[in-house]
């Protein structure tokens, strides 16, 4: 081999390490790793940089702005009810998690899909208070093993099929001729990952505070006439088990329900009275049907969709100051209201328009974003602050946004548009038709994941343009000598190898034609090749670089590179053993 891919052999053994042994985070570490095969000229700026133009990037960096729009009009969280319930165990909920996107994968592409389901999921172990790295690998996972059941479940797929029509003689192949081996390859998938996923997948939860928290608000909710909950239990109207908050009671009419029960039926006008840290209020605030009670919430000069949750701590020379909330004027005074009080740890009770104020209380203002900076020098507040994510959901176009998803799906489904058009035109709809605005467009494209998805091509393509991958293919296919089946395994193992750091597509064209002259050199039919190549370039666990949506589910889960090697590993392995005994028997030799 040449000193240049001896050098990229060395960085890649090097990047590996420091992923697996340091906290570093991996945009760093790739993107350092690629300006070093820079600056050694061992790939020129344009290969260097070759990810950036890559569709497959622009197009993840694009779905961020579509589920934006999902996520602004709540209809993220209408998708999770309905898909994963309420579930009793964590493999329950992997199992209603797994099953149903397995089986869109077969059809649709995986990445819109896991763009589409990690806010949905994160959403519904928040409310659920499950781990969410108990599901995000299990999401990616599924979508990879369903992709594999359909010659257009993946993009590999595809590609390798092209090339069958274009370089050999063997004739088109069926839609769902793959399916022989991958149906039975994702039902071991998922078996394995119900299984083995309380041992191996970590538990790691998010910093939601306390309920000790000193920051600890009153709030009073109003159950809107025409809402969804009315008639609904507390049970069933997911307010119970809500996380860092506590239904203290209910007034309806004149009465008051105290130590509310959870078979105990919501009616239009009840107002609820809840305890909890900002987390749990700001998730209050989403709730379809349920908006804070203050009358005066309506009468602000900004439209609802426009403000913003902030939170300030009033100064003993506030004019607030031992008076009621209701007397304080909020509204005229600072064009903003009073939706929720905190006052040093203690649960401050009666109705939130009586509530005495006091120098030091925190109180959880509603209003427009530019409060922040009007007020952040006032005397009349010890500390302002805006609440991330707190703009109350534009309900009314949560189905609008889901009709611009599916026909999305549908255009590039049905290849009237590649994946990448119709990504750009769905976030431009949704941007258009106000689902969400261009600020939480822009706020919601994760950077980072982007960035290590270009610097993982680029150091790919230093493997691939050097000539290593090319010279390690054919040493190790050479180790399986004159046996069609070892040298099936060998391909098998090479093509997953090289999945995991040359991204899925590339390995896959790479491999193509050194398997097709195995099988040309051995007297066999090269078409126990083309499967193992597809399925050994579609499933691809063990690092998080080596496939797209393993990289998109990494911040959302809190996984670290070993976690993907831990559960992965085993995974590609299985798989890959279910592969080389089941292909032979449907395609001989």
């Amino acid at each position: 081999m040449p000193l240049d891919a001896w050098v990229v052999l060395v960085v890649i053994a090097l990047t590996i390490g420091s992923l697996i042994f340091t906290r570093i985070s991996p945009d760093l570490i790739l993107v350092g790793a690629l300006t070093v095969l820079l600056a050694a000229r061992v790939v020129s700026p344009t290969e260097a940089l070759s990810g950036l133009s890559n569709p497959g990037l622009a197009t993840v960096g694009v779905l961020y702005v579509v589920v934006a729009g999902l996520r602004d009009t709540g209809a993220v969280s209408a998708i999770g009810q309905w898909l994963l319930g309420r579930p009793k165990s964590i493999i329950a909920a992997q199992l209603r998690l797994m099953l149903p996107i397995a089986s869109i994968s077969a059809f649709l592409n995986n990445t819109p899909i896991v763009a589409m389901m990690v806010p949905v999921v994160e959403e519904w172990c928040k409310r659920n208070q499950f781990s969410p790295s108990k599901f995000m690998i299990p999401l990616s996972y599924a979508t990879i093993v369903g992709g594999t059941c359909s010659l257009i479940g993946t993009s590999t797929n595809l590609i390798v099929y092209g090339l069958v029509l274009k370089d050999t003689n063997l004739g088109r192949i069926g839609f769902f001729e793959i399916a022989l081996v991958g149906v039975p390859s994702a039902i071991l998938g998922i078996l394995y990952l119900l299984i083995t996923s309380k041992w191996l997948l970590p538990e790691r939860k998010g910093l939601l505070r306390e309920v000790e928290d000193p920051r600890e608000y009153t709030i009073e909710m109003l159950v809107e006439e025409s809402s969804p909950l009315v008639g609904k239990t507390i049970e069933e109207a997911g307010l119970r088990h809500l996380p860092g908050a506590y239904l203290a009671e209910i007034e309806r009419g004149d009465s008051v329900i105290p130590s509310v029960a959870p078979t105990e039926r919501l009616k239009g006008g009840d107002r609820l009275i809840f305890f909890g840290i900002v987390e749990s209020v700001v998730d209050l605030v989403k709730i379809k049907g349920l908006v804070p009670a203050p009358d005066q919430l309506f009468k602000l000069n900004t439209p609802r969709v426009e403000r913003r949750l902030i939170e300030a701590v009033i100064s003993d020379t506030c004019p607030a100051v031992r008076k009621t909330i209701r007397d304080a004027r909020f509204r005229s005074r600072y064009d903003a209201v009073v939706i929720a009080v905190a006052r040093n740890g203690e649960r401050v009770r009666g109705k939130l328009g009586d509530i005495v104020l006091r120098p030091g209380d925190t109180l959880l203002l509603e209003a427009r974003p530019s409060f922040v900076e009007q007020h952040r020098n006032s005397r009349d507040f010890l500390l302002v602050s805006a609440i991330e994510d707190s703009a109350p959901p534009r309900h009314d176009r949560a189905i609008l946004s889901f009709v611009i998803l599916a026909a999305m799906v549908a255009v590039a489904a049905f290849e009237i548009l590649s994946m990448l058009e119709a990504a750009m035109i769905a976030a431009a709809l949704m941007i258009i038709t106000r689902c969400t605005t261009g600020s939480s467009a822009r706020q919601s494209i994760d950077w980072s994941v982007l960035i290590v998805i270009g610097a993982a091509i680029g150091v790919g393509q230093a493997l691939e343009s050097t000539g290593a991958a090319g010279h390690l293919a054919h040493s190790w296919i050479n180790l399986a000598g004159n046996d069609p089946w070892l040298a099936l395994v060998a391909i098998y193992v090479i093509t997953s190898a090289f999945t995991e750091f040359i991204t899925n597509n590339a390995a896959a064209v790479l491999i193509f034609p050194i398997a097709q002259a195995t099988a040309e050199s051995l007297g066999v039919s090269f078409m126990p090749f083309v499967f193992a190549i597809m399925m050994a370039a579609s499933a691809s666990f063990a690092t998080p670089i080596g496939y797209q949506t393993n990289l998109m589910v990494y911040g959302p889960g809190g996984y670290r590179f070993t976690d993907y090697v831990r559960i992965g590993l085993p995974l590609n392995i299985l798989l890959g053993i279910a592969a080389v005994l089941i292909i032979p028997i449907f395609w001989p030799f």
